[in-house]
């Protein structure tokens, strides 16, 4: 396995819509996934999609960790997962605002709103469907992998952009208005 780089913003990968996988099970469809989930997880991501390492294929990886503050019942942790040729369905016309960062925009994290809860189905490489009703964290990284397979980059999702800015600066102003 490898480390893959990661395409930045401004790349122009990171706009287009890409193509389908016509064979989940090739054996560079399989290599892409096994470097993708290290990359990731080398990167401490949460997710990572196709177009983010140069390739313009449908399909992502993800995990849910205990770790992200699972928000309700639904939202189980979910190990390594990889979605080939995904469908995503939102289950709510309701969108709520979710810290969202990405291994494309480095360093800088936004409150996005996103459907609290979503439908998901696709294949991983041996051609079983992976079909989920998710809520919380795992709808909401669902739902930003998803995007990137159409060319969208989370801000352009915002609404609010006083609600965006580096995690350092952010961090620091909680933590100031914590204290008090």
């Amino acid at each position: 396995m490898a480390i893959l780089k990661i395409a930045r913003m401004g790349h122009p990968i990171l706009l287009q819509n890409c193509e389908p996988v016509t064979d989940p099970g090739a054996p560079e469809i399989r290599r892409l996934v096994a470097d993708m989930m290290e990359t990731m997880e080398d990167a401490s991501g949460a997710g990572l999609a196709a177009p983010q390492v140069y390739v313009p294929l449908r399909l992502f990886v993800f995990r849910v960790a205990e770790a992200r503050g699972l928000e309700d019942a639904d939202d189980v942790p979910v190990g390594n997962t990889v979605v080939i040729n995904p469908e995503v369905e939102l289950l709510t016309d309701e969108r709520v605002l979710r810290w969202e960062g990405c291994l494309s925009i480095p360093g800088l994290r936004a409150a996005v709103p996103r459907a609290p809860r979503v439908r998901y189905r696709g294949v991983d490489c041996d051609g079983t469907v992976v079909e989920r009703e998710v809520s919380g964290f795992h709808a909401g990284v669902v739902q930003h992998e998803f995007d990137h397979l159409n060319g969208i980059l989370y801000p352009m999702r915002m609404k609010d952009f006083s609600l965006f800015g580096f995690t350092e600066e952010l961090a620091r102003a909680a933590a100031a208005r914590q204290a008090g």
